[in-house]
């Protein structure tokens, strides 16, 4: 029997998105998981905060003024949108469409605002994980450590992470960042499962009613009792 050619069946792609208390390591956990796998990408968000040391514009964010953000909210060009300690973030609607209807996979790095947008308006592409600190202790000491921020913004950063725990009910998954290494390959485990939904395929049925065509036509009167 000739085998079927799988050429029409194709998988729809995937936004999966990690949100996270700051400095609870969403941030690092996807920088792991797009080094390690080839077959995701990054969601390059816009935002109107400044370029800090080390990042580039247009692959880290792309980094416009305020009112070339409003101007993009205006046109209905963003996807999701928040403010976030002063400064505005947002997804380019356009370049996730064609990724999605491309088959390829895109990772987010937002908080619980512009996911909750997300659910709103994508939810059958959506896959969503909260990172959760193991200790309260482990936010302060992370955002400390890592230097990028003013004494000030630590303080309303971790004023800020109550309300920010409190959104973990809205996630598909929750994944307890204990132990980085730990943390990526729960993660990646849960992409590479939610890539596998039935829902994701476009064509299966296509798919499978050919296989049964072919089958039946080679033994016909197949009905079990």
């Amino acid at each position: 029997m000739v085998g079927l050619s799988t050429d029409h069946l194709k998988r729809r792609g995937i936004m999966l998105v990690l949100s996270s208390p700051s400095g609870a390591g969403k941030t690092s956990i996807a920088k792991a998981i797009l080094a390690r796998d080839g077959n995701i990408a990054p969601s390059v968000s816009v935002t109107t905060r400044e370029q800090r040391p080390g990042e580039t514009d247009g692959e880290d964010y792309h980094f416009i003024s305020r009112d070339a953000f409003q101007n993009l909210v205006r046109q209905g060009q963003l996807l999701e949108y928040a403010e976030v300690f002063g400064n505005f973030y947002g997804t380019p609607r356009a370049p996730v469409d064609s990724a999605l209807r491309d088959g390829r996979d895109l990772i987010f790095d937002i908080d619980w605002q512009g996911a909750r947008q997300l659910t709103e308006n994508a939810r059958d592409d959506l896959v969503t994980v909260f990172i959760l600190p193991p200790r309260a202790e482990d936010l302060e000491r992370r955002l400390m450590t890592r230097a990028q921020d003013t004494a000030d913004t630590i303080q309303r950063r971790m004023a800020k992470a109550p309300d920010e725990l409190s959104h973990y009910p809205e996630y598909d998954y929750v994944v307890v960042n204990n132990d980085f290494e730990t943390s990526v390959v729960q993660v990646m485990a849960i992409l590479h499962a939610e890539r596998q939904r039935r829902q994701r395929f476009v064509g299966l049925a296509q798919f499978i009613r050919g296989m049964q065509e072919q089958v039946r036509a080679k033994y016909p009167g197949g009905e079990l009792m």
